[in-house]
């Protein structure tokens, strides 16, 4: 059997090992591939891998060989499932490999809009403390947490697990789920919330959710976090919201674009903390999601796929 891993570098580059993946067939593997050479690398492939690869219905349609799609992600929006149904190929994903990561690095987007661990990090280097006349200073007013509410938007996995985590700092926790029973109506939420923290999947009733009007409805000054997908967010309702100040700060580690385009207007927005879509990227999470993708392919080799999407 021959397995091609198309863009296998943001999974593993480097620090993690191949050796079981290699263990179940002839193993090629990419570090990215673009676009046009997407159907000659995949041509020979039985078993493809792809992460952010985009696999269409003419990719799919030119891949005679083809028998299984499995994917290093969770999301699976970049395979075209109708036309691997219709190929009778199982497409395949991994979930909940990142409930901790994402969950521990909301809550760094956060405490760095709270505390402002780095501005003031770079303050010191930058000789302002060995300047001062006085012990200590502050370059931005700090916040505690503790008696603070965050209200969650999305409660699957991730949005439990920080909820955890927000609970340990004293917090009150709010949560709003279409498939939560106690979940809190959404305006009473955000009116609710000094923190709003996004979980939720990218649907077309999530699109833009957060835009003028709902972020109208928050507490003047909220913080808001993003970890869930870039397009929940109505990027420019959000700058503009930073910069009147109904916002207090946001924290994101997922855009509209990515990487994104030099205009992005969150990109140059006041009390605006971004990282580049990490938080599923520490090592243990990776490592848990190279399992995971393995072990899909050799239940898929014995005849008993399983995290099938399509």
């Amino acid at each position: 059997m021959n397995i091609v891993i198309l863009d296998g570098y943001t999974t593993n580059p480097g620090d993690l090992s191949w050796a079981d993946m290699q263990s179940l067939g002839n193993c090629t593997i990419f570090d990215y591939t673009p676009a046009e050479l997407t159907i000659e690398r995949a041509r020979d492939a039985d078993l493809l891998i792809s992460n952010k690869t985009l696999l269409g219905a003419d990719v799919i349609a030119a891949l005679p060989k083809l028998q299984y799609i499995g994917l290093l992600s969770t999301g699976y929006n970049v395979v075209d499932l109708a036309a691997a149904r219709a190929r009778n190929v199982p497409v395949t994903n991994v979930p909940a490999y990142g409930t901790a990561s994402v969950a521990q690095h909301s809550f760094a987007l956060l405490l760095e809009l709270c505390a402002h661990v780095g501005q003031h990090s770079e303050s010191v280097r930058a000789g302002d403390w060995a300047k001062s006349r006085d012990f200590c200073y502050w370059k931005m007013p700090l916040v505690e947490l503790a008696g603070k509410t965050m209200g969650i938007i999305g409660y699957g996995a991730i949005g439990r697990a920080t909820a955890d985590i927000a609970r340990a700092f004293g917090m009150h926790v709010l949560h709003h789920s279409r498939s939560s029973a106690d979940s809190t109506p959404l305006d009473d939420l955000l009116a609710a919330s000094d923190v709003v923290s996004l979980h939720c999947p990218l649907t077309d009733d999530t699109h833009e959710l957060i835009n003028r009007t709902t972020i109208a409805k928050m507490e003047p000054g909220a913080l808001l976090i993003n970890t869930a997908r870039g397009p929940v967010l109505h990027e420019q309702d959000v700058a503009d919201a930073l910069a009147s100040g109904q916002l207090g700060g946001v924290g994101a580690d997922v855009l509209s674009t990515e990487p994104p385009a030099a205009d992005n207007p969150l990109l140059r927005a006041k009390n605006c903390v971004i990282t580049p879509h990490i938080a599923w990227a520490s090592h243990e999470a990776r490592g848990r999601l190279l399992a995971i993708a393995v072990d899909n392919l050799r239940a898929f080799l014995q005849g008993e796929p399983k995290n099938v999407v399509n």
